[in-house]
């Protein structure tokens, strides 16, 4: 215990070395054995001692509980503001993708529908209009005979049938098949019916008639009319020669046109594609 000489104010603070009223020096002083007392460092202005109130022990000092300061905030708080920019990322990153989906669309689809419009005007435009010359047709009237149309029936059930994607190579069963051929095809010329003649022929054929015209697969269609002056028809000495994919049948077809007979020999050209024999050329001169 401490006392300040000046004021007679005892201390029992051990880390107070000057008197906290007029900052004198303390002196060290013994202190009563039996019990401490402490002193109220408030006293009146005349620098008299103030009795204390109350005895005091250190044990009897209990610490207040802790207190967290104002601007504490709880962890809770703090995770809970961390999730805003997560949400605001996600949020701009599904909104770009939603952009680039609707450009991409709009890019696309007119493209499509544009080239789709075009397939189908190439389509009709290859498939419009008839030629008004008998003679320049003549070569798509010079094939028929006179069998029952029942056989030809039979041949246009045979296309729906899948056919093996090698070409035949026996003699006997490719003229047989090229016939019946002639026959469909011929009745397709008569009756000008342009969607047979579009199977029948390839893209790449050319066909001369007996003037010497010649005419593309898309020319053929254009200028192909009906024609009802054929009566019967029927063909001869049909051969044909067999090299791989390709085939040539000749012959000579008779034809009854107003009761009036006229022949006609014809040499044409077939190769196999699409798993079917496809006319590549024709060429058509009177016999005299």
């Amino acid at each position: 215990m401490r006392r300040c000489p000046a004021c007679n104010r005892t201390y029992t603070d051990q880390t107070l070395s000057f008197c906290i009223d007029d900052g004198t020096p303390l002196v060290p002083v013994s202190a009563p054995a039996e019990k401490t007392t402490v002193v109220s460092p408030s006293s009146d202005q005349s620098g008299k001692d103030v009795p204390p109130t109350q005895g005091y022990s250190p044990n009897d000092w209990k610490p207040p509980s802790y207190q967290p300061p104002g601007s504490y905030v709880p962890p809770d708080g703090q995770s809970k503001r961390r999730v805003w920019p997560w949400v605001v990322g996600i949020l701009a990153v599904l909104l770009i993708g939603i952009i680039g989906l609707g450009i991409a669309a709009a890019i696309i689809i007119p493209n499509m529908i544009h080239a789709a419009s075009n397939r189908k005007s190439s389509n009709l435009n290859a498939n419009v209009g008839q030629g008004d010359n008998y003679n320049s047709n003549l070569n798509s009237n010079t094939r028929g005979s006179n069998s029952n149309f029942g056989n030809l029936n039979e041949s246009a059930n045979r296309d729906s049938v899948a056919e093996e994607t090698s070409p035949p190579t026996d003699g006997d069963e490719v003229l047989g098949a090229l016939t019946d051929l002639e026959h469909e095809w011929t009745v397709a010329n008569i009756n000008a019916d342009k969607k047979k003649l579009d199977r029948i022929l390839a893209d790449d054929f050319v066909g001369t008639s007996n003037d010497g015209k010649t005419q593309g697969k898309a020319e053929y269609i254009r200028t192909i009319e009906r024609d009802t002056a054929i009566q019967k028809w029927d063909f001869e000495d049909l051969k044909v020669n067999l090299k791989g994919e390709r085939a040539k049948l000749t012959g000579v077809i008779k034809l009854l046109i107003r009761d009036e007979e006229v022949e006609y020999r014809f040499t044409d050209k077939f190769v196999w594609r699409d798993g079917r024999w496809q006319a590549t050329g024709s060429e058509v001169t009177p016999v005299k």
